[in-house]
């Protein structure tokens, strides 16, 4: 291995030195139980208090509307059971969309199949796009939420939440969003959103692992996730990880800090790498190509297997994903390819691409040069590819 490239920041992120800085007073020294009366332990819950403050300000949100989690997937699941749990007696419906990350949908699978729930699982457009009007047709008498993610985990398409919370207020329908992936990206404004529960996670914007949140709108009462000591005003009991708090606390407002510069600086190397991985033959972008995260490229390349490419990808020292779930015993591709109308053999054949800031132009060079040679490797060992057409055989 010639050297090492990370480029699969959508999956996780390197814990940034402030945000460790932030957090190693609390693993030796200020070890101290927030709900301990004594002077130790309130300056544990002092410091808690500050983080949960922080996150606030950095989604224009109030400190008492911010409950700490252990990342997304809880947040998502406290979310829609807790809704479900409040408002079932009124109504059994939730709306969603199809490409929703899989702590939504399995999520959603269970209250249907345990609890009677109906779900409506709305279809995208070939960018990936939900139809904010489709959202207020789906909507029933018995609806009581519609949960529809900001930005898409494998093609980094941007959904029009503002526009959808807007649609569902005015219905009196309670209103989520996993914002997994947008926080900490793009701007994100919990009051311009009108939204009424929004989920994040530290790890994908340089935080610790393990730690989250979840923004519930002052006067919606949700539900207890785990009871015992009463800790997060009774709602997630357990001793508070203030260590992770912290931590997210000072990643999330580096990243806000510098979201429009890192921004600009991200885009500029993505488009880099669309204009010329797109030039390959029968290769395209997937998810909207203007309304997109930052520095999230995703591809498919018809004639090649995605579990391959990332092999021989990790061979040259590049980290990467595939919207195939090749770490599963199944091979089945990517439920997000299928949404947007990619067929099964073209679907096979994903490649995501995401940046972060420490990613150099140098980087890009290097990807521009080993993506395509994987590529013509893989089509040129591949029985379904036609050397002569540079066409996979479907396609002749």
């Amino acid at each position: 291995m010639s050297r090492f490239l990370y480029a699969d920041h959508a999956a996780t992120t390197a814990l940034s030195p402030r945000a460790l800085e932030a957090m190693m007073p609390y693993f030796r020294d200020a070890y101290g139980n927030p709900s301990s009366l004594y002077a130790f332990g309130q300056q544990a819950k002092s410091d808690l208090d500050a983080a949960r403050a922080e996150v606030a300000r950095c989604l224009n949100a109030k400190p008492e509307e911010i409950f700490f989690t252990s990342g997304g997937t809880e947040s998502d699941n406290w979310a829609l059971k807790a809704v479900a749990e409040l408002r079932g007696g009124k109504g059994r419906h939730i709306i969603t969309s199809s490409i929703e990350h899989h702590a939504i949908l399995h999520t959603l699978e269970h209250l249907e199949k345990a609890q009677g729930f109906s779900v409506t699982y709305l279809p995208v457009d070939s960018l990936g796009r939900v139809d904010p009007q489709a959202v207020k047709a789906a909507i029933r008498p018995d609806t009581i939420l519609i949960t529809v993610m900001a930005a898409n985990n494998e093609i980094g398409t941007i959904e029009p939440i503002a526009e959808i919370a807007a649609i569902a207020r005015e219905a009196g329908v309670l209103f989520h969003t996993d914002a997994v992936q947008a926080v900490g990206h793009i701007p994100v404004d919990v009051s311009a959103w009108n939204c009424d529960m929004l989920s994040l996670s530290g790890h994908k914007f340089h935080g610790p692992r393990g730690v989250g949140a979840l923004y519930v709108r002052r006067g919606l009462r949700l539900p207890p996730l785990i009871h015992g000591g009463g800790q997060e005003k009774g709602r997630r009991s357990g001793t508070e990880n203030v260590a992770g708090a912290v931590g997210l606390a000072a990643a999330l407002r580096e990243a806000v800090d510098g979201l429009e510069a890192r921004s600009v600086l991200l885009a500029a190397r993505r488009d880099r790498l669309i204009e010329g991985l797109t030039r390959l033959p029968c290769s395209r972008l997937t998810g909207d190509p203007v309304h997109r995260l930052p520095g999230t490229a995703s591809f498919v390349f018809e004639g090649v297997e995605g579990e391959a490419l990332l092999l021989h990808l990790d061979a040259k020292g590049i980290c990467a994903s595939s919207g195939s779930a090749c770490s599963s015993a199944s091979l089945d591709p990517s439920h997000v390819l299928l949404a947007i109308g990619l067929p099964h053999e073209v679907a096979h054949g994903s490649l995501r691409l995401s940046l972060g800031e420490e990613n150099t132009d140098e980087d890009v060079d290097y990807l521009l040069q080993a993506v395509p040679e994987v590529v013509e490797y893989l089509r040129n060992m591949s029985p379904v590819w036609d050397k002569a057409q540079q066409k996979p055989v479907w396609n002749l």
